[in-house]
C-alpha cells in the first residue's frame, strides 16, 4: 500500500505597493524564508535597519522605495514601514498555529534593549526609549527620532501590540539597531508554527 505524500506547506508571503506624491513603495516578504534581504530606501541608514529587520527575522524581504527625500527623509521612512506591516500582516493570514507572543533582551555593546509583542490583531505601541542627542545618520541623512515612527507605523500596520523599553544605551547607532533586532527576533518567535490546527485565541480568532 502507499501512501499519498503530504501537501507541501503553504509559504507565507505578500506582495503590496503605495504609490502617492512622495513615495512608491513595493515590498515583498516570505515569512518562512532564510533571511535574504534586497533593500534600496535611498536611505542607507534606513535600508541597514530594515537589512536587521530580515536578517534576524529570517525573512526574505525586498523593499523597493523612492521617496522625496529632496524635502526629507519623514515620508519615504513612514510609507515603507507602513507597506511592510501591510504586507507582514497578508502573510501572516489568520495566524493559525502560530506562537503569537514574543519577548526579551537585546544587547548591542552598552545598548540593551527590551522588546515585548503579541500578534493580537490589535495594534498599540509603547516606546520608552529616550535617544541621546545626535546628528543624522548617514548621507542622506536619516534622523534618529524616526525610528520611533518607523516602528510605531509598522506595528500599526501589521495590526501587533508592541513594548520596547530602553534599558541601557548611549550611542544612538547601537540604540537604534538593537531596536531593530530585538524586533526582529521577537517576530521570528512570535510567528512561528507549534500547532498548525488552532489560532492561539479565546475568540477563534486575531
Amino acid at each position: 500500500m502507499t501512501l499519498a505524500a503530504s501537501p507541501p506547506p503553504t509559504r507565507r508571503t505578500a506582495t503590496r505597493t503605495r504609490s502617492t506624491k512622495e513615495a512608491n513603495i513595493e515590498v515583498s516578504i516570505d515569512l518562512d524564508g532564510s533571511g535574504r534581504t534586497e533593500i534600496s530606501t535611498g536611505l542607507p541608514f534606513y535600508d541597514h535597519m530594515l537589512d536587521q529587520l530580515g536578517r534576524h527575522g529570517g525573512f526574505d524581504l525586498r523593499v523597493q522605495a523612492e521617496g522625496d527625500l529632496h524635502v526629507d527623509s519623514h515620508h519615504t521612512v513612514e510609507d515603507t514601514a507602513i507597506v511592510i506591516g501591510e504586507a507582514f500582516a497578508e502573510a501572516l493570514g489568520n495566524k493559525a498555529g502560530v506562537r503569537r507572543f514574543a519577548s526579551g533582551l537585546y544587547p548591542l555593546d552598552e545598548a540593551l534593549i527590551e522588546v515585548s509583542l503579541d500578534l493580537s490583531g490589535r495594534p498599540f505601541f509603547v516606546w520608552n526609549i529616550e535617544m541621546p542627542e545626535a546628528i543624522p545618520l548617514g548621507t542622506p541623512p536619516f534622523d534618529p527620532s524616526l525610528a520611533e515612527h518607523a516602528i510605531q507605523s509598522f506595528a500599526t500596520s501589521a495590526g501587533i501590540t508592541l513594548h520596547m523599553r530602553l534599558r541601557d544605551g548611549r550611542n544612538v547607532h547601537h540604540i537604534i539597531e538593537a531596536s531593530f533586532k530585538g524586533l526582529a527576533r521577537c517576530l521570528r518567535d512570535a510567528v512561528r508554527i507549534e500547532d498548525p490546527g488552532g489560532i492561539p485565541s479565546t475568540k477563534g480568532q486575531l
